[in-house]
């Protein structure tokens, strides 16, 4: 049974960092595509961030880029998600997710397997 379990969410001022854990359990990480996803209320999931098997290719939502790097730790078998410069608009809960393959489109119709989530809340 596949299980993703996020941590690191919490509150901070606009401009702050956070790094974001997902730890994978019955789902080796580097063996898939594996993402970030975000929710805000009111609004539609949205993809972030995601990695593919090895050579480890990353792609990231136009929003976040140059200030969201994805990576994966192969020998912990968990997926991170530094956060830098945070804005107020990157407030949402924040998904881990993860798909048998390579990474194709961000969209979340494509990967099996989410977490619970956590929250992120950034304050101006």
């Amino acid at each position: 049974q596949v299980q993703l379990a996020e941590s690191g969410g919490g509150s901070v001022q606009a401009g702050g960092s956070l790094r974001l854990s997902c730890a994978a359990s019955g789902y080796t990480a580097s063996s898939g595509c594996m993402g970030w996803f975000r929710q805000a209320p009111g609004k539609e999931r949205e993809g972030v961030a995601q990695i593919s098997p090895a050579p480890g290719r990353t792609n990231y939502a136009a929003s976040v880029k140059g200030r969201f790097t994805i990576s994966r730790d192969t020998a912990k078998n968990t997926l991170y998600l530094q956060m830098n410069s945070l804005k107020p608009e990157d407030t949402a809960m924040y998904y881990c997710a993860a798909q048998r393959g390579y990474c194709g489109r961000l969209i979340s119709t494509v990967f099996n397997y989410w977490g619970q989530g956590t929250q992120v809340t950034v304050s101006s």
